[in-house]
């Protein structure tokens, strides 16, 4: 199966029915997805599949080896009229056999009514999610209580697809070339969402694990949007050995160099999900504002092996000396 290519959400020229899967944020919540995307195709190894997500995911996804098309949803308002209408249309006009809404949000169960009766035959889409009325809906009034992947694997289960194959990720382990120092390397996440600061361990915090980690012969090596680049710049302040690549990493990059790192630890953040789905010995840091039970990154065959947690409450009571403890065992 080749990678699919991309478009807008607009009209698709492919046959009557077919596949779609919705898609559409955040990192961590599309990373989690792979395995359901391969279920998916496997499931469905003879239609064609397409894809709802959003813009800051559908180059990566392009490349992947689930989808036929990528196509791109511009999330409109409910007074730019005329997006609205060419998302209607985009959504309609393919006739798609089946819907499997794995956003499971109010907007994708907008979608199941904007969509009714555009199935083949004039027919509703068979549609797996919660919106009402669906053909398939993951019926367990548990669901919200469930992690990521078990709650989207049982809803997959509901609607027929009980086969979960570990996927292959060869497509995301790239060469990160000049962004990879030679010898060991240990990836921190330092950053996070800037609305959701208790979500963040302090960056003085991280400066001291850069020290005992350059004193172990694994340089630090700091990711992070151009946004976080003084919380790199705090942490090399004190350990000047590890490097800032903040701003400078697309998601490939995070991918090709979480699949090389001998660990990293972060914050509970979305590059943290896709360096744990590459296979790197992870520590990540919970406080209070999220729940690991519901959302801790996993290995893409559903897995927690090699990813560790650490929760505090609170971020700032958690000292240094009880991450270096937590550590997981490097990668050689």
């Amino acid at each position: 199966m080749n990678a699919g290519s991309m478009e807008a959400a607009g009209p698709d020229a492919g046959a009557a029915g077919g596949i779609l899967v919705i898609k559409l944020a955040a990192l961590g919540d599309v990373v989690q997805a792979f395995g359901p995307f391969a279920a998916i195709r496997a499931h469905h190894a003879g239609d064609r599949i397409r894809l709802l997500t959003t813009a800051p995911y559908a180059a990566l996804l392009a490349r992947a080896p689930w989808f036929d098309r990528i196509a791109v949803d511009a999330r409109p308002k409910l007074w730019q009229l005329g997006a609205l209408w060419r998302l209607r249309r985009g959504l309609r006009a393919p006739g798609y056999a089946r819907v499997y809404d794995l956003q499971t949000s109010d907007r994708s169960g907008w979608y199941f009514r904007l969509m009714r009766g555009s199935g083949p035959g004039g027919r509703d889409p068979e549609w797996s999610g919660i919106a009402a009325g669906c053909s398939h809906p993951h019926a367990n009034p548990s669901r919200d209580a469930m992690h990521t992947i078990d709650r989207q694997r049982e809803q997959l289960a509901m609607a027929g697809i009980t086969a979960f194959p570990a996927p292959d990720l060869g497509w995301l382990a790239g060469d990160p070339g000049a962004l990879a120092p030679a010898g060991p390397f240990a990836l921190l996440v330092p950053g996070g969402a800037a609305h959701r600061p208790t979500k963040r361990w302090p960056a003085e915090r991280f400066a001291v694990l850069a020290e005992a980690l350059a004193g172990r012969g694994i340089t630090p090596l700091v990711l992070g949007t151009a946004a976080e680049r003084p919380l790199a710049e705090a942490i090399r302040a004190r350990c000047p050995a590890a490097l800032d690549r903040t701003g400078a990493t697309g998601l490939a990059d995070i991918a090709a160099l979480g699949a090389r790192a001998a660990l990293a630890v972060g914050n509970d953040t979305g590059p943290m999900h896709l360096i744990a789905a590459m296979g790197a010995p992870c520590l990540v840091l919970f406080s209070a504002a999220s729940d690991p039970a519901l959302c801790a990154p996993r290995r893409t065959d559903g897995g927690a092996e090699g990813v560790a947690i650490l929760r505090r409450d609170s971020l700032g009571a958690l000292d240094p000396e009880a991450v270096l403890a937590a550590l997981p065992q490097p990668r050689s």
